[in-house]
C-alpha cells in the first residue's frame, strides 16, 4: 500500500514510544453532578492524555468524533493552526495510532476536514487504519450562501473522513425516519393498508422476461416498457401485484403502471447518505448561535465549531444509548455536550485553559438541563455529570524507575493493562488480587497495598503473605520487590514472580 513521506516522518511514526503514561488527578472543584457517571473531561495535551487513557480504556471506545487544527491559519488563538504541513501531519500521525488503539473492535472513528489536507489525511488514516477499514468521505454543507469576498471559488463544505477499526464487522444504524419523509407517502385511493407512495416498475438493465404488453383498468395498452427499459417483475408477477391492487395507473386509470410502495413496509430508518445538507444537520452560522451565552459573558469564542445537529448525526449513526465517545480535541465542547444529551458516556480532552474557561462551564450547563442546541429534539431535561481531570506525573521515568508518587491503583491499571492488553476495572478496589485474564490470576504487592507499609511487611512475597492473598486455584502473576522463594516453591505454588520495577513492560 502506498504510505506518505514528509519531513520528520520517521520520527513522527515512533512518537507514540517515546510518551510517558502519565497519571489523571481528579479536580472535583471543577467536576459537576455525578461523578462516578463514567464521563470524563481532561485537560492536557492530547497525546499525553490519550496514552493516560490507554490502561483504562483501550478497546473500549465505540465512536470518535475528532475536529483537529484544518492547518489554514483560520482556527482561533488558542491552536497553532497555521503550522508547516510537515509538521501538522507529524502531529496527527501519532495521535491517530493511539486513537486506533483506544477503538473498541466495532467502533469507528470521523474526522472533520477541508480541503487544504483532506487527502493527505487520507493517506495516513489508511496507513493507520488500514485502507480496507476506509468506509466513506462524508460531504457536509457548512455554509448555505457564497461568500463573496472568496478569491476563487466559494467553499461551502468540509470533509468528514470515517473509518471503522474493522469494517467487516462495523454496521450502521439508521437514522430514524422524520415528517418530511413520511410526508411523501399518501393514500388518494383509500387503500386499506394505508399511505404509499409510487415507484417505476421499469428498470434500464436487461431481464428476459422483461417485455411485454400491459392494459390499464380504462383499457388503454402498451406494447411493453419504454425503449430502452424492461419491467422489472415477470408477467405472472406483475398480474399478481395488479390483482391485489399493488399497481398504480392513475386516478383516472389511464397513466403508465407504476408500483404502490407502502409506509407500513418500509425500514423502520433511512440509510445514511455521504452528502449532508445543512438545512439536516446545521451549519457553521448555526452552532456560534448556540454559543452566543460565551460570547456575553465575555469568553472568547471559537470559530471553526461544529453544530450540534452535525455530532448528532455522527451519534445517530455509531452509536447506541450508554455507548463510549471520545473527542481528543474537544474544543468548545459540543462533542461532549451532544452525547451527554443523548445518554451516551463521554472523554473529552482539551488543552490549555479555555478547558476550564470553556468546556467545564458549557458542560456543566449541560448538566443542569440547557435548553440550546438539540436539547428538545431530544427532550434533555438534565441529569447525570462529569469528573474533571488534570495530566500529573509521569507513571515511569525516561529508566522504567516507578514515581514514587505512583498510587496503587495507577500502577494496578498499568499492570493489568500491560500483561493482558485490556482495560482495568474502573474501580480495582483495595485488593491486591488485580483480577483474572484468560484463567490466569494477577496480583500486585505495592505501597503496603495489604496495610503494612514495610517493605518486608507487604510488597515481599513470603509465605505469610502469600498466605493473606485472595485464593485462588490455578496459574498465578504476582508482581512485588522480591521473593525470598525457590524455583522449586514458586513453581509447587503456580505462581510466576515478576519484580517490581524492572518486570513492568511499559507498552
Amino acid at each position: 500500500m502506498p504510505t506518505l513521506q514528509w519531513l520528520d516522518d520517521e520520527q513522527a511514526r515512533r512518537a507514540v514510544e517515546k510518551v510517558p503514561y502519565r497519571m489523571l488527578q481528579p479536580d472535583d472543584t471543577l467536576s459537576c453532578g455525578e461523578r462516578d457517571a463514567g464521563n470524563m473531561l481532561i485537560q492536557g495535551d492530547n497525546l499525553d492524555a490519550l496514552k493516560a487513557l490507554m490502561p483504562y480504556v483501550a478497546g473500549c471506545v465505540k465512536c470518535i468524533f475528532i475536529d483537529p487544527p484544518y492547518n489554514t491559519g483560520s482556527a482561533f488563538e488558542h491552536y497553532d493552526d497555521n503550522v508547516e504541513h510537515s509538521t501538522w501531519l507529524s502531529l496527527m500521525y501519532p495521535r491517530l495510532e493511539l486513537l486506533r488503539d483506544l477503538l473498541a473492535e466495532n467502533g469507528s472513528i470521523w474526522v472533520t476536514i477541508d480541503d487544504s489536507e483532506a487527502h493527505y489525511l487520507k493517506v495516513i488514516m489508511d496507513e493507520v487504519f488500514g485502507r480496507k477499514n476506509f468506509v466513506a468521505n462524508v460531504v457536509w454543507q457548512k455554509n448555505f450562501a457564497p461568500k463573496s469576498s472568496a478569491r476563487h471559488l466559494s467553499s461551502n463544505h468540509d470533509h468528514v473522513l470515517m473509518y471503522a477499526k474493522d469494517s467487516s464487522g462495523w454496521q450502521r444504524n439508521l437514522l430514524p425516519r422524520g415528517e418530511a419523509q413520511n410526508s411523501r407517502y399518501k393514500n388518494p385511493d383509500n387503500d386499506p393498508r394505508g399511505p404509499w407512495t409510487s415507484d417505476n416498475l421499469t428498470a434500464r438493465n436487461y431481464y428476459s422476461r422483461g417485455s411485454y404488453s400491459v392494459t390499464s383498468p380504462s383499457g388503454k395498452k402498451w406494447s411493453g416498457p419504454p425503449k430502452g427499459t424492461y419491467w422489472r417483475f415477470s408477467p405472472e408477477k406483475f398480474k399478481e401485484l395488479d390483482e391485489s391492487n399493488s399497481i398504480w395507473w392513475g386516478s383516472d386509470g389511464n397513466n403508465m403502471p407504476r408500483l404502490k410502495r407502502f409506509l407500513s413496509d418500509v425500514q423502520d430508518g433511512i440509510v445514511p447518505q455521504t452528502i449532508w445538507f445543512q438545512n439536516e444537520v446545521g451549519n457553521t452560522q448555526e452552532a456560534k448561535k448556540e454559543l452566543l451565552d460565551y460570547e456575553r459573558e465575555g469568553t472568547p469564542v471559537f470559530q471553526t465549531i461544529k453544530p450540534e445537529r452535525l455530532i448528532q448525526r455522527v451519534l445517530q449513526i455509531a452509536t447506541d444509548p450508554g455507548d463510549l465517545v471520545l473527542d481528543s480535541f474537544l474544543g468548545s465542547g459540543t462533542t461532549a455536550a451532544v452525547a451527554h444529551k443523548m445518554g451516551r458516556r463521554w472523554i473529552g480532552i482539551e488543552m490549555g485553559d479555555h478547558a476550564v474557561t470553556h468546556c467545564a462551564p458549557r458542560l456543566k450547563k449541560v448538566v443542569g438541563g440547557e435548553q440550546g442546541g438539540i436539547s428538545k429534539a431530544v427532550g434533555w431535561k438534565g441529569g447525570g455529570g462529569f469528573r474533571f481531570y488534570r495530566l500529573g506525573e509521569a507513571v515511569f521515568d525516561a529508566y522504567g524507575v516507578i514515581n514514587p508518587k505512583v498510587t496503587f491503583e495507577a500502577l494496578a491499571a498499568h499492570i493489568w493493562f500491560a500483561e493482558t492488553g485490556t482495560p482495568a476495572p474502573r474501580d480495582p478496589g483495595k485488593s491486591p488480587l488485580l483480577g483474572v485474564h484468560n484463567g490466569t490470576a494477577y496480583y500486585l504487592l505495592y505501597n503496603g497495598i495489604l496495610g503494612d507499609k514495610r517493605i518486608a511487611g507487604g510488597n515481599v512475597l513470603n509465605s505469610a503473605i502469600y498466605a493473606g492473598l485472595p485464593p485462588f486455584d490455578g496459574p498465578k502473576v504476582i508482581y512485588g520487590e522480591w521473593c525470598p522463594w525457590s524455583e522449586k516453591r514458586l513453581k509447587e505454588e503456580q505462581v510466576t514472580f515478576k519484580q517490581t520495577p524492572y518486570d513492568i513492560r511499559v507498552r
